[in-house]
């Protein structure tokens, strides 16, 4: 029998006894109670509430401006509706960058205000104080290398990462640090198939890939990316599983024929 089909909920010891016995992790993005309910029903093992939020749900041009505040109350109503998957919360930018003690805080909140099982931060070495000191309070964390949409200024591009050797080498580096500091699983973003075949294959715990080949322990997508709900959003890594705006926008339409007709309400639509 399948780790996956016996767990009554996913722990990150189960996510771990998936990898070894090489069964792949699927994961998606949820921010609300009605999503998070459907893609749990569904059998999904995580449910990252990313900072994504502030991309499909508020609009903005990148994941930046989106707060703590924002990502617990988007948190706290993926958890209501949640009785399986492990649900992952995203430190939002600013939120632990540079200050090990605000990490800290940040993920405590997180933690005792929205009642989330993890968080996830973006980077390598230039985190691992905050990693570690996330961990000493109990809380697991899932790392995040190779295209960190948090760094957006920094890269100025969202092209494809590591493809030279120095940033390879670096990326391999950053992924062992994470995995000694005591990271359950890491995500690794547009990064070359081998490479990320190769990190995976290297460390013991679960590697999840988006754009990262099928070389990875599991893969992750944004829930309104693979619905096609977002139809301006074509990246090669993403596989469209519905085409929801032109479901949606057609469901919309005859509503609003429907009422200016007076076709709606009918007689058996009323009291």
């Amino acid at each position: 029998m399948s780790v996956h089909k016996e767990v009554k909920k996913v722990t990150t010891h189960v996510l771990q006894e998936m990898k070894l016995k090489g069964e792949k992790i699927a994961m998606l993005t949820g921010y609300d109670y009605s999503m998070a309910r459907i893609l749990d029903k569904a059998g999904v093992d995580i449910i990252l509430v990313g900072d994504s939020a502030s991309n499909v749900m508020a609009g903005h041009e990148t994941t930046l401006p989106i707060t703590l505040n924002e990502m617990i109350y988007h948190a706290s109503s993926v958890i209501r509706a949640v009785d399986r998957a492990l649900v992952v919360i995203d430190l939002p930018f600013g939120s632990y960058q540079g200050n090990s003690k605000e990490a800290l805080n940040s993920s405590i909140r997180i933690m005792k205000e929205s009642g989330g099982h993890a968080v996830k931060l973006e980077g390598g070495k230039e985190i691992l104080e905050s990693v570690e000191r996330i961990l000493t309070a109990g809380i697991p964390v899932m790392g995040h290398l190779g295209l960190t949409p948090q760094s957006i200024y920094k890269f100025g591009t969202y092209s494809v990462r590591a493809k030279e050797e120095d940033e390879a080498n670096r990326l391999i580096e950053d992924a062992k640090l994470l995995e000694e500091a005591g990271c359950f699983s890491i995500i690794l973003e547009k990064i070359p198939a081998e490479l990320a075949k190769r990190v995976a294959t290297e460390l013991k715990i679960p590697v999840i890939g988006i754009g990262a080949g099928n070389g990875c322990d599991g893969q992750v997508l944004v829930s309104h990316d693979m619905l096609g709900i977002n139809n301006e959003f074509n990246p090669r890594f993403l596989r469209k599983y519905h085409n929801l705006y032109e479901e949606m926008h057609g469901a919309f339409k005859n509503y609003i024929e429907d009422v200016r007709s007076g076709d709606f309400p009918n007689e058996n639509e009323q009291y």
